[in-house]
């Protein structure tokens, strides 16, 4: 039986992959700072589980961990548009964080276990933007905006602590995460809901940009897929298997919402406004994450299959 730290455990992706080791009968001790992108759902649920325990804590300023197998940590302000805005919050979480989570393994007593794995979930947008092919885990990092530019900073100080002190590590770079649960900010649940107070959907640079889609519940998998596998001081990306320009998956997002046909028009004027540009927007995120799949992990869940049930949940939940 695995021992397993996760931080962030409220948010999307985070109680997938809580979700996932609480169902293996993993024990799991969670925290997260219930920021405004807590789920007070995942908290409900998780509460009822004998092999989970949880607290409310900063990774800034948490003093210590238990003994366990692994860290993993999720926790991280994730907004590109708030870090364009202000980027405080951002360094104190995504790099500070780090390094505390970081300083908190390295002083850690050896006399009881074994010092844990830090497995850490960075992004796919520290590689920066691709027109054309896929980037691999040994690409230069070339963040565009604070957010990734904070995101790169934490796995640099993973890979010099490694270095360093001799510490264990997994680093992840994922794609686009969805899937019920995620807080309204983020294009999914944000379009349904501005179509549900009848606003546009406000889509940067004409919609243009791409991203490849990665449903939460097969990332979580993906994460049981490496710990399972007992590879180390490894960095793997995971991309899903739905790539879409972003007006593409707002047009989705419509049809499904009003019922409308696959093949029928989603009006420009009547449901989006193409005017908004976005400083430091990436053109295009692609990730070959041909070096998981090795381990046995692909993908199984259809976005178009997903996306109707997503859109029905966050369709009857409003959240402000």
């Amino acid at each position: 039986m695995k021992i397993v730290v996760i931080t962030g455990c409220m948010g999307l992706i985070g109680s997938y992959v809580t979700r996932k080791c609480i169902q293996k009968g993993w024990m799991v001790y969670g925290i997260d700072k219930f920021t405004y992108a807590a789920n007070q759902e995942s908290y409900d649920e998780f509460m009822q589980y004998e092999n989970f325990s949880f607290v409310e804590e900063d990774i800034a300023t948490l003093k210590s961990i238990p003994d366990c197998d692994y860290i993993i940590n999720v926790a991280a302000e994730s907004h590109v548009g708030n870090s364009i805005i202000d980027s405080t919050d951002f360094i104190e979480s995504n790099v500070v964080g780090v390094k505390n989570l970081l300083d908190i393994i390295r002083i850690k007593p050896k006399n009881i276990d074994n010092p844990p794995i830090f497995f850490h979930f960075s992004t796919d947008e520290v590689y920066g933007d691709i027109t054309t092919g896929e980037h691999i885990e040994t690409d230069i990092l070339k963040p565009s905006n604070p957010y990734s530019a904070s995101k790169a900073a934490a796995d640099m100080f993973v890979l010099a602590w490694a270095r360093t002190y001799d510490m264990k590590y997994i680093i992840f770079r994922p794609t686009n995460n969805y899937g019920i649960g995620q807080y309204c900010e983020k294009l999914i649940p944000l379009s349904v809901k501005l179509l549900s107070i009848g606003r546009k959907i406000n889509l940067h640079d004409e919609g243009k940009p791409v991203r490849t889609w990665l449903h939460a519940e097969d990332t979580a998998n993906s994460v049981i897929q490496i710990i399972k596998s007992g590879k180390i001081n490894q960095i793997y990306n995971v991309a899903g298997n739905t790539e879409l320009i972003n007006h593409e998956t707002a047009s989705k997002i419509v049809r499904v919402y009003h019922g409308l046909e696959e093949s029928g028009p989603t009006e420009d004027d009547q449901y989006f406004n193409l005017q908004r540009k976005r400083r430091g927007q990436d053109v295009r995120y692609s990730l070959d994450d041909s070096k998981l799949k090795k381990l046995g992990w692909k993908p199984t869940k259809i976005f178009d299959e997903e996306i109707e049930s997503i859109v029905a949940y966050y369709k009857q939940n409003f959240r402000w």
